[in-house]
């Protein structure tokens, strides 16, 4: 039987955590910590799936909320095995270039707030089972373009910062992985005009979210990862004609 691994998904009221902490505890048997904002949705989503409730403990958790983390931390039932931070947060990039406030509240769920649970994490050397630490980013973080580079950047930096903290966790052998996604069929992007063929369904990220394994940057579908290495290699006067 495989071992009854414990996952705290913070931010797990998103679409993709959702669906994660299905298949982790359907496939894999796991425990789950669900933190997030809107505990009756978690509950809901909980008995609406017919998850079996002593595998899912859920817990109030508020990524802004900076002065609270290390006591959620400290009060946690068990330490993780796993950590997923999925929090998230957008705001449409016209409407953030003229209210700050929404263009702060992203990089406080994006940047700030796992800056600050995660470090936490990461230096309590006591919990000797951590293993794995799993952040969800967005290809919105590979190069700034003119139509979502408020969002983007907050991205961008949330994706740097795992990588720092992997080379930082990589001598306690602690893997870390970054999903760096595309567009997803989620409540966050619901109305968005998006192309549909490049739509992906949450389920599909979450399983590149519970299979992640060595490799730091996980581009989930064959079209994104494309899309991802052509943004990377395209020139800056090119990018710059970009929507």
């Amino acid at each position: 039987m495989t071992e009854n691994k414990v996952v705290l998904i913070l931010g797990a009221n998103s679409d993709v955590a959702k669906e994660a902490l299905k298949i982790y505890i359907q496939e894999k048997n796991y425990t789950i910590i669900a933190a997030s904002r809107n505990i009756d949705q978690l509950r809901e989503y909980v008995a609406t799936n017919d998850l079996p409730t002593e595998k899912v403990k859920i817990l109030k958790f508020d990524a802004t909320d900076f002065d609270s983390h290390k006591q959620f931390y400290d009060r946690l039932p068990a330490k993780p095995h796993i950590v997923v931070y999925a929090a998230g947060y957008l705001k449409d990039n016209e409407e953030a270039l003229r209210d700050f406030d929404g263009a702060f509240q992203m990089m406080k769920v994006h940047y700030a707030g796992a800056v600050s649970i995660l470090n936490i994490i990461c230096m309590d050397e006591t919990n000797n089972r951590l293993e794995q630490i799993i952040g969800l980013s967005s290809l919105s973080g590979v190069r700034g373009r003119k139509s979502n580079f408020i969002y983007g950047s907050t991205k961008a930096a949330f994706t740097q910062y795992f990588a720092g903290m992997r080379q930082y966790l990589f001598p306690r052998k602690i893997k870390v992985n970054v999903i760096v996604a595309g567009y997803i069929r989620s409540k966050m992007t619901e109305g968005l005009d998006l192309t549909e063929s490049l739509m992906l369904e949450p389920e599909f990220i979450a399983r590149a979210v519970v299979k992640a394994n060595k490799k730091f940057i996980i581009v989930p579908g064959y079209k994104w990862k494309a899309i991802y290495h052509i943004l990377r290699m395209l020139p800056e006067q090119l990018v710059a004609r970009l929507p």
